[in-house]
């Protein structure tokens, strides 16, 4: 691979993350199936458990989710009721294979919730461990872990 193919892998990365960001924060299910691979594998558990008090805010989260179309549903319907924003920079990509990578990226999430939740807003902060394909020309998401390093709940 020479150099303007491996460029061109990056940004193709970079393209499927932010992707899966929008996807996830307007809910966008055929977006979401569009960037997961068939046999992708999300997994989030404890993703969603405070470190300080161990209330874990997201139960849902504690399996792996399998497979591209299983995988958006899931994607799409988590957050029903809740505002979210992602945010992911400075990410260490590194390109495997001709139709393989891998990254780290920092994140940064805030998730506001509505009247009745048990708070306010979460803030979270940590790093998604993924894995990618080249599926024809495009980049997907084929394994994907949220490891949570802080997360900051905001009471009513």
């Amino acid at each position: 691979m020479d150099l303007a193919e491996k460029l061109d892998a990056i940004e193709g990365i970079k393209m499927a993350k932010a992707r899966y960001f929008r996807g996830i924060d307007t809910k966008d299910r055929d977006l979401l199936r569009s960037i997961f691979t068939d046999d992708v594998e999300l997994d989030c558990r404890g993703a969603a458990i405070d470190p300080v008090t161990g209330h874990n805010f997201a139960p849902q989260t504690d399996e792996i989710i399998r497979g591209g179309d299983n995988a958006a549903y899931l994607a799409s319907t988590s957050l029903t009721g809740v505002v979210s924003v992602h945010h992911a920079s400075a990410p260490e990509i590194e390109i495997t294979g001709p139709n393989t990578g891998s990254a780290i990226w920092p994140m940064v999430d805030r998730l506001r919730f509505g009247e009745g939740a048990p708070i306010k807003e979460l803030i979270g902060y940590g790093h998604y461990f993924d894995t990618y394909e080249r599926v024809g020309s495009t980049w997907r998401i084929k394994t994907m872990r949220l490891v949570r390093t802080r997360m900051d709940a905001v009471v009513w």
